[in-house]
């Protein structure tokens, strides 16, 4: 630690002996659940109008310690003190009557009820609604987070979903605003929009505590940063004086290393070909597919951007298997026609598939890693007699979730624990992992390191280049932005259930990429523009 993080750290501990200059102050904080601990006596101070980071790698301890704040958990040993006086939050009614709202990464709305009867949930005793929606409408306008309060949720993007979850807070007047990843879901622009509202916020002595596995966003919105690392306060800096490389090296407790490129893609073999697909939605909640077109080929990454909710779930399912396609030539595996048939067969083609959520999708929770792994492989069965008889080989099964866990340094307690058992980073891991353990020819992966740290980020985003140098299709769905500039070859948007055309990765910009994931397509301006471009450089495929 140097002098100057030293010195931070020295004050503030002073300062949990009851200065009344922090609004909010963690004080030796213990969480233990049976022989774990989550929390091994963790201070933090937090000042009105400050927006101070917390910053750790999954299982680290962040979101055990903002559930105590919130009273969602209480703490083993410790306490906490508000406006200098110490306090228990019982729950988080408790916590909202004091001033402290919370944002989650997950929203919890109903989407068949509108923005304004969303809001009134969260807010006590009786209320006029026709009141409720103006005031709905004046504080979304005045911070610059326009809502409809008549709105039905369902039909809103999920950047207007977070904006009612915003807002939601922002009625009861929080003296604290804790945020969960809140531009997971964000376009660059809504990220723009939403960095303002909270340096407004700040302006006007809210405090904000805030989550996020993007460093540069860090560095560039927050005045302090607390780190943890298993459990424990290793550091206490100012982010804006750290490069986003020394973040992450407090983060994870050694240098991260940078992504090692692949060389140069030539024309390969096509892994995956999609013809004008189109899927009906499942659901009154789902996303529409239409005329989806396009291809991956060997040695190649292509990445698919675009903001939760636009059709990457149902495009995800729709090239899986999950969902057969009433036209059999829509979906083409490595050649062979696959529209009609099933995951087991897709995967019997050389390819793979991980889906965006890791714990009952990829992995069942009960069962242990070794039975996860037996769910998707055929290898662990020694031939199709074995098969037919309901034999099973457990023990390549095991040693294939010890290979898996070693190569991908997936951190368990016990040599082949459950799936649930694990933290959502390290299963994230295991998942990839076991996929890319296969060496498919076809590799589609939706969200790969989603609320995962930068050490776990580099090594997964390190084996797709890798799968793809080898002369593997790899198709990645992603709403990070950072990430898709970072590995992929070429990027096309998905927006209402509509596929851009593919682009070159190096001719995108931010600013070009985040119209295409706010636009509707067919003539919008965003379209137009991506047309324009197409048209211009002759980069689009």
């Amino acid at each position: 630690m140097n002098d100057s993080a030293a010195a931070t750290r020295e004050a503030t501990k002073g300062a949990t002996a009851g200065s009344g200059e922090y609004l909010v102050e963690a004080c030796g904080i213990v969480k233990r659940f049976g022989a774990f601990t989550a929390n091994d006596h963790v201070d933090l101070a937090i000042r009105p109008g400050e927006i101070h980071a917390l910053l750790g790698e999954n299982g680290a301890g962040k979101s055990t310690l903002v559930k105590m704040i919130y009273g969602s958990l209480q703490p083993t040993e410790g306490h906490f003190r508000w406006k200098g006086q110490p306090i228990v939050v019982t729950d988080p009614a408790a916590a909202r009557h004091l001033g402290i709202g919370m944002v989650f990464q997950h929203f919890s709305l109903f989407e068949a009820l509108t923005v304004a009867e969303n809001i009134a949930l969260a807010l006590p005793g009786r209320f006029d609604l026709d009141a409720l929606s103006k005031r709905i409408r004046d504080l979304s306008r005045d911070y610059g987070l326009p809502l409809e309060p008549r709105a039905t949720v369902v039909d809103l993007s999920v950047g207007e979903r977070q904006r009612i979850e915003i807002v939601r807070c922002l009625i009861q007047e929080p003296k604290l605003l804790i945020m969960d990843e809140p531009t997971a879901v964000l376009t660059p622009q809504e990220a723009d929009q939403l960095f303002l509202t909270l340096e407004r916020l700040a302006s006007e002595g809210c405090a904000v505590l805030y989550i996020s596995h993007r460093l540069e966003e860090v560095k560039r919105l927050c005045h302090a940063a607390t780190i943890l690392r298993h459990g424990k306060v290793v550091d206490r800096v100012d982010p804006r004086k750290e490069t986003a490389a020394s973040l992450a090296r407090l983060m994870v407790g050694a240098d991260v290393h940078a992504i090692r490129p692949k060389k140069a893609r030539s024309g390969g073999a096509t892994r995956l070909y999609l013809d004008a697909l189109d899927q009906p939605a499942d659901g009154p909640f789902a996303v529409s597919l239409e005329a989806v077109s396009l291809e991956v080929r060997a040695g190649e990454i292509l990445a698919i951007a675009g903001v939760a909710g636009n059709g990457q779930s149902e495009l995800f399912d729709a090239i899986s298997g999950e969902r057969r396609n009433a036209r059999a030539g829509a979906v083409v595996v490595d050649g062979t026609i696959a529209g009609q048939l099933g995951i087991a067969a897709r995967r019997a083609l050389g390819a793979a598939f991980v889906p965006e959520e890791r714990l009952g999708h990829g992995a069942v929770p009960a069962f242990s890693l070794s039975e996860n792994v037996i769910l998707t492989r055929d290898t662990v069965f020694p031939d199709a007699l074995r098969r037919f008889a309901g034999f099973v080989d457990f023990d390549n099964a095991g040693s294939t979730a010890s290979r898996v866990s070693q190569a991908y340094d997936v951190r368990k307690g016990r040599p082949d624990p459950e799936a649930r058992s694990l933290s959502g980073g390290n299963l994230q891991k295991f998942v990839v992992g076991r996929e890319l353990d296969r060496k498919p020819t076809l590799l589609v992966v939706n969200q790969p390191t989603w609320g995962v740290d930068a050490g776990a980020a580099a090594l997964i985003r390190q084996a797709l280049v890798d799968l793809a140098a080898d002369g593997a299709g790899v198709l990645v769905i992603s709403q990070d932005l950072d990430e898709i500039f970072e590995i992929a070859d070429r990027i096309a948007v998905i927006s209402r259930g509509h596929l851009s055309p593919s682009y070159d990765a190096h001719v995108l910009t931010l600013e070009k990429i985040g119209l295409l994931m706010g636009g509707a397509h067919g003539g919008s301006d965003a379209i137009d523009e991506a047309r324009q471009l197409r048209e211009s450089d002759g980069h689009a495929y």
